[in-house]
């Protein structure tokens, strides 16, 4: 496997990571404060920028305004916009939004693709994906779906109830996965929903450990007899799971490639500060206990950019099914890499660090979530052991 990035895609990492440094980080602030709000004015202007400098939506294909780059391309990037826990959002290449854009390419209707992806595409609009449900609904286990969608006349009805829908309280539009039979293979179907449809119901915005940052707000929704036509069906019907799996297993690999920038940068910034910072005669640089922080995270920073890299050149090949317990491997080592990191970066800064005076407390509350969005650590566990047991997993690549 090569490393080295051909040179285009090389250029093309070092402007990201220039408009990073350049411009978002110096807006964070302003686009969080704004954001507390409900407004945009700061992270519009960004994207008007990315936008003239041909690096908005670069995942999507040339003739829907992206870049058409593959996941191997996607990997060098997405690190580098990860950077900022509002980057992903300046190229509006930000969760739930990257991944509706895919399913709508791979699996919608004329009709619906036209009618949705242009304006998110454009950054006009935004979008939800409702899986998750109260108990005794789906969770880490999709098979407990219970949110119904009953085959009418011209359609569908849908009926239930979902909650951590990201960013389904502000969407034009929803991805909802509902059951249309009770085969436990093919008895879910997905489903594009409009936000204002009648019968959609905005519960409330679930309350979690961070405060809400740009999309990243939980809906809570009820589905009450909402109907839809027979094109808002993705893919086909039966085809949930499948789909499901073809939209999380990329998804994973996207949020690594976000993670271990941010990581990166805040390692970046613990390294600045314990090589002035002094300490019982030295700076904090020079006592041991700080050096294991580091090694470890230099460490596992490379690890988690290796695991990411070996399964998006499986996605890239082709070898979907293949991919799925390498990309949950990704996923679990490096969601608790950024926590772990974020810790540190804490504890290393002391009193400052626990302030809001920096921001790695902030970013921790984001962050912890990320062991739980997109499967759970001990979901993602159980898929690595059994596919190892089984000898569908090789340790040594």
């Amino acid at each position: 496997m090569a490393f080295e990035l051909p040179p285009p895609l090389a250029e093309l990492r070092t402007r990201v990571r220039a408009f990073v440094d350049d411009a978002v980080i110096p807006a964070e602030k302003a686009i969080l404060e704004e954001d507390r709000e409900k407004k945009r004015d700061t992270l519009n202007a960004l994207r008007e920028r990315t936008r003239a400098e041909g690096l908005f939506v670069p995942h999507l294909p040339k003739e829907h305004g992206g870049l058409g780059l593959g996941i191997m391309g996607m990997c060098a990037l997405f690190r580098e916009m990860g950077r900022s826990p509002v980057g992903a959002a300046c190229f509006n290449c930000d969760a739930p939004d990257q991944g509706n854009m895919d399913l709508l390419l791979k699996a919608a209707a004329p009709a619906v693709r036209e009618r949705w992806l242009a304006p998110l595409a454009r950054g006009e609009i935004t979008s939800g994906f409702a899986m998750t449900e109260p108990a005794p609904g789906a969770g880490a286990d999709p098979s407990n779906l219970k949110t119904r969608a009953t085959k009418v006349d011209g359609g569908w009805l849908i009926d239930g109830h979902k909650w951590y829908t990201t960013g389904g309280g502000d969407a034009s539009f929803l991805i909802v996965m509902a059951r249309t039979s009770d085969d436990p293979r093919t008895g879910a179907t997905m489903f594009v929903v409009d936000r204002q449809a009648d019968g959609v119901e905005h519960v409330r915005d679930v309350p979690v450990m961070s405060p809400p940052i740009l999309q990243h707000r939980e809906a809570e929704l009820r589905f009450n007899s909402v109907r839809i036509g027979d094109d808002a069906v993705l893919g086909g019907v039966g085809e949930g799971f499948r789909l499901a799996q073809a939209r999380l297993v990329p998804a994973r690999l996207t949020h690594c490639m976000r993670w271990l920038g941010w990581a990166d940068r805040a390692l970046h910034m613990c390294r600045e500060y314990v090589l002035t910072r002094e300490s019982f005669g030295k700076t904090l640089a020079h006592h041991q206990m700080i050096q294991k922080k580091i090694a470890d995270a230099v460490s596992g920073i490379h690890a988690g950019n290796l695991m990411t890299i070996h399964c998006a050149s499986m996605l890239e090949q082709g070898l979907d099914k293949e991919a799925r317990p390498y990309s949950s491997m990704a996923k679990n080592h490096v969601a608790r890499l950024l926590c772990q990191i974020l810790d540190d970066a804490i504890q290393m800064h002391g009193s400052l660090g626990y302030s809001e005076d920096m921001p790695f407390s902030l970013w921790y509350r984001f962050a912890r979530s990320a062991r739980i969005a997109d499967g759970p650590d001990e979901v993602h566990d159980v898929v690595v052991a059994r596919d190892f047991l089984r000898g569908a997993l090789t340790t040594l690549v």
